[in-house]
């Protein structure tokens, strides 16, 4: 068993890729319900934003499932092009750390946002409720959420921090030399938007105009900033004083094309317009950038976005690193132990079955034992039993990741015949184990 996890985020891969490797919700259910057909894959999450397609699994063999992990994404998002140069992958310790440093919003591309720990719940609640995670991925999953809420609660990684929203309407504040009095139109009417929508009006935009394909979801987010909801189709055309075009949509395709922005500027007279494209994939045809009077600018960009308190969340994301480290360390050892419950599971089965059946033979033979005889019976047993297999149990967990660590699961393996517990001919587990029982009665009568 490994972890493993292959992506591809903001760092590593240009918007124009991202978009190509978004990963929408319903491909995400789809491909999830369809898990059992990848051999090698026993658990699965992915975890798709604008700025990262990120797909974390429990395999057999890290290095002989990877291709089957690649062809997963490859079927989720319809692509099958040569993007190795763009992806990443991280193996076990690295890939928890990955993790955790993704949920502490230390991957993000605004340091301290806080919406990628809701995106990380989300992704780990769809493959929950896929029932495509189970020990390992919960285990792991859980961790990385309360490491996330740790980090914003122990530090000030979050203090004035910024979100994608946010950082565009600080660039379009930047471009046009402050928004007092301006106008704007927002494509969009989700979590994105609402927060665009709630900045611009914050930094004294004037009129606000909402247009979505459901013309109800406009109409809300409208009437709680003023605005005016428009009519989905042949928004643009409406933008003749806009000043501002901020686009957030989920669409697959461009919504936003060449030809109709042409038509709007010939009807503005020379007024400038500045479009900010924070959806992936993207809302806006990158032609739409080449036309006179359009300055254009998309996820991307907002990188570059000067923060005056950048410098302070660095500092405080020194003490972040420091406790997703402790985190780590915590799982790793309790991985250790998952790793080998299973074998512990099955001798703990066995000698107990073998307990109960003694007992069962000595009470047949002592039958005028009291109640309160009997159990002290079952529990000096269970105690014998308990105390015997107390230091192969901690033998075998403290192998875990060591050279030991084969030496002793095929010694524990071979000493109680851990691998021959099925039937036999024809024989019940429990039968098995009585004929060997008296086998080695006669054996130490000899």
């Amino acid at each position: 068993m490994q972890l493993l996890v292959l992506g591809l985020n903001h760092k590593t891969a240009p918007v124009e890729v991202r978009e190509r490797f978004s990963i929408p919700k319903q491909s995400v259910r789809q491909g999830l319900a369809n898990l059992n057909d990848y051999e090698g894959i026993n658990e699965a999450v992915v975890l798709s934003t604008c700025n990262r397609s990120e797909m974390y699994a429990v395999v057999d063999d890290a290095k002989e499932d990877l291709p089957t992990l690649k062809q997963f994404l490859f079927d989720l998002t319809g692509n099958d092009e040569d993007i190795d140069e763009y992806l990443y992958t991280f193996v076990d310790e690295e890939c928890i750390r990955h993790l955790f440093n993704v949920a502490s919003s230390l991957d993000s591309l605004v340091l301290g946002e806080g919406q990628i720990l809701s995106q990380v719940k989300e992704a780990y609640a769809m493959a929950r409720e896929a029932g495509t995670t189970s020990t390992v991925l919960n285990t792991l999953f859980h961790r990385a959420i309360a490491t996330g809420k740790r980090v914003r609660t122990e530090t000030r990684i979050q203090y004035n921090s910024v979100s994608v929203s946010y950082a565009a309407v600080e660039l379009a504040k930047k471009e046009l030399h402050g928004l007092e009095g301006k106008n704007a139109l927002i494509f969009g009417a989700g979590k994105m938007a609402e927060l665009t929508t709630q900045h611009l009006k914050s930094h004294g935009v004037d009129k606000i105009y909402v247009a979505n394909r459901h013309i109800e979801h406009a109409q809300e987010l409208a009437a709680r900033f003023d605005g005016e909801a428009i009519p989905w189709e042949g928004a643009l055309q409406t933008a003749v004083d806009v000043d501002v075009v901020v686009t957030s949509t989920g669409a697959p395709h461009y919504v936003v094309k060449p030809w109709e922005t042409q038509r709007l500027m010939t009807k503005r007279n020379g007024r400038p317009l500045f479009f900010i494209d924070i959806a992936v994939p993207r809302d806006v045809d990158p032609d739409v950038g080449d036309i006179k009077g359009v300055t254009l600018y998309n996820i991307d960009a907002l990188e570059e976005v000067v923060d005056e308190h950048v410098q302070e969340r660095q500092e405080e994301a020194k003490g972040a690193v420091g406790i997703v480290e402790e985190e780590v360390r915590n799982i790793k050892d309790k991985f250790q132990y998952l790793a080998f419950r299973p074998l512990m599971a099955r001798l703990s089965d066995r000698c107990e079955r073998i307990r109960e059946r003694e007992i069962k033979r000595a009470s047949s033979k002592l039958p005028d034992l009291t109640k309160q005889e009997r159990r002290q019976i079952d529990h000096m047993t269970r105690m014998i039993v308990r105390k015997i297999l107390r230091m192969p149990m901690m033998k075998l967990n403290s192998s875990a990741g060591t050279p030991l660590e084969p030496f002793y699961v095929d010694a524990m393996r071979a000493l109680f015949k851990l691998d021959t517990l099925g039937t036999d001919m024809g024989e019940t587990i429990g039968e098995k184990e009585d004929r060997e029982t008296k086998d080695n009665d006669r054996y130490a009568q000899q």
